[in-house]
């Protein structure tokens, strides 16, 4: 059996005290809610919910790294070896999120997911920049409808023209998306299944820290 360290880095969604989801945080922030105890953490079992404080939590890490090792990540202490948890929920906050997609660089790489909107190939965060498709030299401004993902080659080729003017053509529209794009990727891997009970089509906006 191994036990995964490096769980402080970990995604944490949070929810008010309402059950709504509010943001995403690292499991070093998440564990620092729990130990002051205004939150708690809520497990998904078997379709029901359960809660659990930050002891109760930590005897419950004994069965899990028995049983379910490798569904968590894991931080270890010289007194102990948590899991981290997947959700939390803040026990004295009862506002909601706010209803907006932050303009980000973070967030438009995640809706175009990693993928050059012109040339149609994928490439790391470090290997992509942002296009105006139309030029700020032309008046272009900062927004959804016209930021998207680009390659070095295809913006270097685009330069300070529209896509018209370069020949270019965009491989999608760009819009504005009506849900956290970096949130929905983290929706595929099967260790966040259970923020789906949370993130129903009302909430979709919360924001990643």
């Amino acid at each position: 059996m191994t036990v995964f360290a490096g769980g402080l880095d970990s995604k944490v969604l949070v929810l008010n005290k309402m059950y709504t989801a509010l943001r995403v945080v690292n499991g070093r922030r998440a564990f620092t809610l729990l130990a002051k105890e205004v939150a708690e953490v809520i497990s998904v079992e078997a379709g029901t919910y359960v809660a659990y404080d930050f002891s109760s939590w930590a005897e419950a890490s004994d069965y899990q790294r028995a049983h379910e090792c490798d569904v968590h990540d894991w931080v270890t202490t010289t007194r102990l070896i948590i899991a981290v948890p997947k959700i939390i929920r803040l026990l004295g906050y009862d506002r909601f999120p706010r209803e907006q997609v932050k303009l980000n660089r973070r967030n438009i790489y995640a809706r175009d997911g990693n993928q050059c909107q012109y040339c149609g190939r994928h490439f790391s965060t470090r290997e992509l920049t942002l296009d105006h498709v139309i030029p700020r030299v032309q008046e272009g401004t900062n927004s959804w409808a016209n930021l998207v993902c680009s390659c070095v080659s295809c913006n270097a080729k685009k330069g300070g023209r529209t896509p018209t003017q370069a020949h270019m053509k965009l491989i999608r529209t760009p819009i504005k998306p009506k849900r956290n794009p970096a949130i929905a990727l983290r929706l595929g891997s099967p260790k966040y299944q259970s923020w789906k009970t949370f993130l129903d089509e009302a909430y979709w906006t919360v924001e990643l820290e």
